[in-house]
């Protein structure tokens, strides 16, 4: 795919959403940051109806380490790996705390230091939060990336530095939340809604699914 065809895909979704964000609830950078540690493997609907009330329980890492590993398990045991994550989400607030004063630091090495946080996690949280230009590759920006040709990538980390260094610059702030909105709603795994898809004519796709 050449730099002209990825600078109309990227005009036509920002035509369509100007402002995409997170379908994930918060009010805060470390709200933000406990709800993407509590997504991996679970849906954004699961997650936010557990951290609404977790966070109206504790909504600061000081407040989350007085609620405690019993009552944190508690809030988010309709969601998968609730053990696992009930853990990394009081481990990451003592840290927090501990090592940041309680506030969510704004560069890589300290958010992947951070238990239950990985690259992903860290690049969602930079980007989201912070406004930094990183692209947090999961299975719908995979997907996405590979089936359209805008950056194809046999892993997560290649197509990642595909899209930053091929994702033009106006663009590369917002292009994770359209690849995921795109990938969630369009760009389906199983059954890609071709017809309705707005890049359909851009799109390198060789089988495409047109029901018309």
């Amino acid at each position: 795919m050449n730099r002209d065809k990825r600078i109309q895909i990227f005009s036509r979704w920002r035509v369509a959403n100007p402002n995409p964000t997170t379908e994930l609830e918060y009010a805060s950078s470390f709200e933000l940051l406990i709800a993407v540690i509590l997504s991996a493997q679970a849906t954004d609907v699961g997650v936010n109806k557990a951290t609404k009330l977790l966070f109206k329980a504790a909504c600061t890492p000081e407040a989350m380490v007085d609620l405690g590993l019993t009552r944190i398990r508690d809030y988010i045991k309709t969601i998968g790996l609730f053990n696992t994550k009930a853990k990394n989400v009081l481990a990451t607030c003592k840290l927090l705390v501990k090592n940041h004063g309680g506030e969510i630091p704004e560069n890589r090495q300290d958010l992947e230091a951070l238990p239950g946080v990985g690259r992903k996690t860290a690049n969602v949280i930079l980007n989201t939060a912070f406004g930094q230009p990183t692209i947090a590759v999961d299975t719908h920006i995979f997907r996405v990336s590979n089936r359209t040709r805008i950056a194809p990538g046999k892993n997560v980390v290649e197509v990642e530095k595909r899209l930053i260094r091929l994702v033009p610059e106006e663009f590369k702030v917002d292009a994770h939340h359209w690849l995921i909105l795109h990938g969630r709603y369009v760009c389906k795994a199983r059954t890609p809604l071709c017809d309705e898809c707005p890049i359909i004519d851009l799109c390198e796709y060789t089988k495409k699914e047109l029901r018309t």
